[in-house]
């Protein structure tokens, strides 16, 4: 199978290619600004990711079977920052994306998000109402219906040509080893501060490499379509992960500090308190199984610039608000 993964680069996309290639799919990859290469995709095209006219005219060119989209500005901050730039990449990118997807007769994959939710009312299924609390939620929402609208797929069982997969919080081995969750508790550390983390912040965290396996057999799988959750196998609080790290990597457990959302009101007033999602019907009908936290956990490691870095002051100052 010959796939177009855009945001190949990413944590996820770099899951999604390498799986690909192991499964003997040819990987055309589009990046934005990343220099160098990434394992396991074939051809490696540098775009802008806000210029849907350029990415559609690749796909053109390419004809692949499967678009899977892993592209987007997934920072609140940095969608606030650049709220047009952002609704390009976000909104713009996948609903273009669908309609070639439709002229070409490919199967479409693109990657929500769980923050279309507002966590007070959880679990959350696909017939769930859209709350979100930010504008990156709010065009994770708005990318869906664009999405679903271009290639007409709106219920399981009508074969549609499109799937929305609204995934969790994501942890794995990023390739500057910036991105991921343990890598920017890493940065912390190293800057010598103590990382706050909310006790009562539930997340059903997900590692790159089990959502990237979910979304290849989806784009093998035009059946399934529609709105469709995957995550992790449980949820977890920001502590417990922030713990979890520490006992993987055999850091000090002074490193980390629990902190009550109630503690910031402000400054947990954009953020879901627990976004677990409920996982049917997908879990019962893909052969990839969400997969435990602990499991996961066991394949990360420290990235390179760790070992080159200065130790961490054993009198780490804690930040003025938690990490995200």
């Amino acid at each position: 199978m010959k796939i177009l993964l855009t945001g190949a680069s990413g944590l996820l996309g770099t899951a999604v290619a390498r799986a690909a290639a192991a499964a003997g799919d040819e990987v055309v990859g589009v990046v934005g600004r990343w220099p160098g290469a990434v394992p396991g995709v074939a051809r490696l095209v540098s775009l802008d990711l806000a210029d849907s006219a350029g990415v559609v005219a690749l796909a053109r060119a390419e004809r692949p079977h499967a678009i899977l989209n892993c592209a987007a500005i997934a920072e609140p901050a940095a969608c606030d920052a650049a709220p047009e730039l952002a609704q390009r990449v976000n909104v713009e990118l996948p609903a273009a994306l669908a309609a070639v997807a439709r002229e070409l007769g490919a199967r479409f994959v693109h990657v929500s998000s769980e923050q279309v939710f507002d966590g007070a009312t959880p679990p959350y299924s696909i017939a769930s109402p859209v709350s979100p609390l930010h504008r990156y939620g709010r065009q994770k929402a708005e990318s869906e219906g664009r999405v679903l609208g271009a290639a007409e797929a709106h219920a399981l069982g009508a074969d549609p040509c499109a799937a929305v997969v609204r995934v969790p919080l994501l942890f794995g081995n990023s390739l500057g080893g910036r991105r991921s969750v343990h890598e920017k508790f890493l940065e912390a550390w190293s800057a010598g501060k103590t990382m706050k983390l909310f006790t009562d912040e539930i997340r059903a965290v997900a590692s790159a490499e089990n959502v990237a396996a979910a979304l290849l057999e989806l784009a093998a799988r035009p059946e399934l379509g529609g709105v469709l959750h995957w995550t992790g196998a449980e949820p977890v609080s920001r502590w417990e992960m922030g713990r979890a790290i520490c006992a993987h990597f055999g850091f000090p457990p002074a490193w980390i500090e629990p902190v009550p959302r109630t503690a910031l009101p402000e400054f947990t007033a954009t953020r879901p308190r627990d976004l677990t999602l409920d996982l049917a019907p997908l879990d019962r009908e893909l052969r990839v199984r969400p997969e435990r936290f602990a499991a996961a956990m066991e394949r990360l490691v420290l990235p390179a610039w760790w070992s080159e870095r200065k130790a961490p002051s054993t009198n780490l100052q804690a930040p003025e608000k938690p990490q995200t």
